[in-house]
């Protein structure tokens, strides 16, 4: 069986450092850390002296820092009595960190976990279990967004408005880790309901446009100078405040340019969300006939189906 080698030590060691990491949140003891060596020496004589060689030569031993390693003297009938590595240890934090090349990595982690807890203690235990998060961002720019939002937690910005002192693409480059962390500090103030980073923080985006025709003249020239084709993001049209009796809404294009002149009425052209976002139209709930169906248009929500609804066919 063959002893245990560096290349394996160190791998073992790589996959305790997140557990370092999380040691150091949380103020406990780490250290020594003891990784199993192989007590049982291989048969081959050549072969067992070339890896205790080997083992020795990456130790703390020759190198003056890295892992310690504890023998135990056994007798074998082949090879009589042997100091067989029965245990490897890294006794202190510098000789771990200095083997697995961590040093700058961990620095940064104890200066950005002091930044981060002292401005954000909420967000412990999001460090303690994201630990490798914390090293691999920007908290110099993290933590300026952060600010802003809990001091602003209603922008009604966009992103590119926002008075942060950060490159201009930072925030739409980091949604991510960002989310997770504005989840954590505005959770009395974000939109729980909506996955869209801007509207869960209440920023303003770059909305769908909904294009519609005004198909009596007599409105177009009252509300508009005459102007009865008209493209309004979605929020606007929500809002909407016209003296009308009917809505028509088409899926082609050409219909909803075509669409004869009605008194009272408008046309818009669904193209895939039209009736998605006639549901969430309060002033539409509101008249007297909605009409859809004709022309190309689009079925009936159910959102409708309580009012005077008229379907043409």
């Amino acid at each position: 069986m063959p002893m245990i080698t560096p290349t394996e030590i160190k791998q073992k060691a790589e996959n305790k450092y997140c557990f370092y990491l999380q040691s150091i949140v949380n103020r406990e003891s780490f250290f020594p850390i003891v990784i199993s060596g192989n007590k049982k020496p291989d048969e081959d004589t050549v072969r067992f002296e070339k890896e205790l060689t080997d083992l020795i030569n990456h130790s703390k031993e020759k190198k003056e820092y890295g892992y310690t390693i504890d023998y135990q003297t056994i007798k074998t009938k082949k090879h009589g009595e042997q100091d067989i590595p029965v245990s490897i240890s890294f006794q202190a934090e510098s000789d771990y960190l200095k083997y697995i090349q961590k040093e700058k990595d961990t620095e940064k982690f104890k200066s950005d976990v002091t930044n981060i807890i002292s401005l954000f203690p909420e967000l412990k235990d999001w460090i303690i279990k994201y630990p490798k998060k914390v090293i691999e961002n920007d908290w110099k720019s993290i933590l300026k967004v952060c600010q802003y939002f809990k001091n602003t937690p209603n922008p009604q910005l966009y992103i590119r408005e926002l008075p942060i002192q950060v490159h201009t693409k930072f925030i739409e480059n980091n949604k991510g880790i960002l989310k997770e962390l504005l989840d954590i500090i505005l959770v009395d103030n974000i939109d729980e309901s909506e996955k869209r980073f801007e509207t869960r923080f209440h920023l303003k985006y770059d909305e769908p446009i909904v294009r519609l025709r005004i198909l009596d003249t007599s409105i177009s020239e009252s509300f508009f100078s005459g102007v009865d084709d008209l493209s309004i993001p979605i929020s606007r049209f929500q809002y909407l405040s016209l003296p009308i009796q009917a809505v028509y809404v088409v899926e082609n294009k050409i219909n909803m340019l075509t669409f004869p002149r009605i008194k009272d009425s408008i046309v818009v052209w669904g193209h895939g969300f039209g009736v998605d976002v006639m549901k969430d139209v309060e002033w539409m709930k509101s008249k007297k006939n909605i009409l859809l169906g004709r022309f190309g248009c689009t079925g009936i929500s159910n959102s409708f189906r309580n009012q005077n609804t008229l379907q043409t066919g």
